[in-house]
């Protein structure tokens, strides 16, 4: 093995440009399928930390009959917050929301809404819901999003009506200023939603100490239901990401594909080329005493060996570029807010140990196979006629 490797290594060398060229297509696949995987798995960390920095924490409990995609179930699905998640809001290691649905009235149109209460004291989350505790004579403080501030073109210290109905149907109003904006990129606390004090919202929609879902800081030791809450751990609640990053991923895995068979002809035709001048050298190292399959071997490590090449003249290009993209990010060039998800403006590539031995091994395994199909022929060519280069 070690005489085959080494006499590989030479035949490769020797070739000179023709190995360098097939090293450096090979390599682009190499670079292309980290570099791809690797934003897939930024995403996946970006978009998850995301949303427990600023909507579900650690997992959240569920009012049994809420239904983040029914808003008409939003009229039902509230309930008075069990004595524990009580005790856990009073020291801040849990954060009840109470939604309701209303109507907005910004310049003049109208926009259906979610009112969601939270506390103004909460840290868990990094709405900015101290600002909530300012006092104003005539009119209701709420903080929106930067996306909804676009979309019923606010701004900090806009006022504008908001309409509900309370828990006996009747509707109110009242004027509401904006006295904050934040910058968030989880769609489902900004699209649509407006923030104001729980306190307040419960006196509005006379609900005293209800709340629709409860976010947690810790989820460990807690039951699966408390009271009319059911709990939703962190895995439950990001679900939808897990699901989109793997159609991506399959999606990502044509490009793959389309990449290692461009790369896999090239070797292919090299190889084809390669026995097909060589018949002379194989004939030699027959009569020599190699088998045939020995012979094969030699050939199949050859251009193996185009696999070992590339991902060195990978690391020479590779690495800088893995490292400056880590730096800068990648650059989402539209609004990231149509995504409906949790997507970053600039998303960093994670790239971790597994994804690149495991890449290096489909590479490896993939140039092997291709580089064993040509040199089967071999096996099945006459040594004499080897010698004398006759084409089989």
């Amino acid at each position: 093995m070690r005489i085959a490797i080494q006499l590989a290594l030479r035949n490769l060398l020797g070739a000179g440009l023709r190995t360098w060229l097939n090293a450096i297509v090979l390599s682009f696949s190499f670079v292309a399928i980290i570099w791809m995987q690797g934003l897939m798995v930024g995403w996946d960390y970006q978009a998850k930390r995301d949303m427990q920095e600023w909507e579900i924490g650690k997992g959240q409990y569920w009012h049994a009959l809420y239904d983040p995609y029914d808003a008409l179930s939003l009229e039902n699905s509230h309930a008075v917050l069990p004595n524990q998640l009580q005790l856990m809001a009073d020291k801040h290691s849990a954060v009840p929301i109470l939604i309701t649905p209303a109507t907005m009235y910004p310049n003049g149109r109208m926009l259906h809404v979610h009112l969601r209460g939270i506390p103004s004291d909460q840290t868990l989350l990094n709405i900015p819901t101290q600002v909530l505790d300012t006092v104003l004579t005539d009119a209701l403080p709420i903080v929106i999003g930067s996306s909804m501030a676009r979309s019923a073109g606010l701004k900090k210290g806009s006022r504008t009506m908001i309409q509900w109905r309370d828990s006996k149907g009747t509707f109110d109003a009242v004027e509401a200023e904006v006295v904050d904006l934040f910058v968030s990129n989880v769609p489902s606390i900004d699209a649509g939603q407006v923030w104001m004090e729980l306190t307040k919202l419960q006196a509005l929609t006379g609900l005293p100490h209800h709340a629709t879902i409860v976010s947690l800081q810790d989820t460990e030791q807690l039951p699966n239901t408390l009271g009319d809450f059911v709990l939703k751990q962190q895995s439950d609640l990001t679900k939808e990401i897990d699901e989109m990053i793997q159609t991506k991923s399959a999606g990502q895995s044509v490009f793959y594909i389309v990449l290692l068979l461009l790369a896999m002809l090239a070797i292919f035709d090299t190889q084809i080329l390669s026995i097909f001048r060589r018949q002379k050298e194989i004939g030699t190292y027959i009569a020599l005493g190699y088998t045939r399959q020995q012979v094969v071997g030699l050939f199949t490590i050859e251009g193996a060996m185009y696999a070992v090449l590339a991902a060195f003249v990978a690391l020479l290009y590779g690495i800088p570029f893995f490292i400056w993209q880590s730096k800068v990010g990648f650059t989402i060039p539209m609004e990231t807010s149509d995504f409906g998800m949790a997507i970053a403006p600039v998303m960093y590539p994670v790239y971790s140990v597994g994804l690149i031995v495991s890449t290096t091994l489909i590479v490896f395994v993939t140039t092997t196979i291709v580089s064993y199909l040509p040199a089967r022929r071999i096996a099945k060519m006459n040594p004499t006629d080897a010698l004398r280069g006759k084409i089989q």
